[in-house]
């Protein structure tokens, strides 16, 4: 089965973490919860260092300092109505996958929220690719009924991975 993750590891912490497969799996937990099929569908991963999601921070938010982690969504594919499911996206084929967009990642902010929060640093990282991918899929926490709709489905996901609710 091909990757639906395409990853580029810019900081070898992420190799040595195993970022790829970790991606992978986030992925495919999503698109199973979502009832899309783990095929046909490609996302751009960036493992990088604070310094480097700083620049992209600030390039596209205006926040010129690190985050755990960053997503652009290929298209907007958000509910017009707070709380709304996201219009499913629909799968291309092997030799042309629906591209669902980018995200990127960085090990510091990780491991440090990881060490704070007193979880494996695999579990933390997991919470955040789920967290991106629902993202490019077109969910979203800036209105009350999305976050919590987000919230919910991340919950979902991290359980049938053996990932205990990273909210509570």
């Amino acid at each position: 089965m091909e990757p639906l993750v395409d990853t580029v590891i810019k900081d070898e912490r992420w190799e040595a973490l195993g970022l790829p497969a970790l991606a992978d799996r986030a992925a495919r937990g999503c698109l199973s919860e979502l009832a899309l099929p783990g095929q046909g569908f490609e996302i751009s991963l960036l493992g990088c260092d604070d310094a480097r999601i700083a620049v992209l921070n600030a390039d596209f938010r205006g926040k010129p300092q690190p985050t755990n982690v960053l997503s652009w969504p290929s298209e907007e594919r958000g509910a017009e109505d707070d709380g709304g499911v996201p219009e499913p996206a629909e799968p291309g084929d092997a030799a042309m996958p629906e591209e669902l967009g980018d995200i990127a990642i960085a090990w510091e902010t990780c491991e440090r929220e990881a060490g704070e929060q007193g979880k494996p640093v695999t579990d933390h990282v997991t919470h955040l690719l789920v967290h991106g991918v629902l993202h490019l899929l077109g969910y979203d926490h800036v209105r009350e009924r999305d976050a919590a709709l987000m919230e919910s489905t991340e919950v979902r996901i991290l359980a049938k991975m053996g990932i205990a609710n990273p909210y509570e």
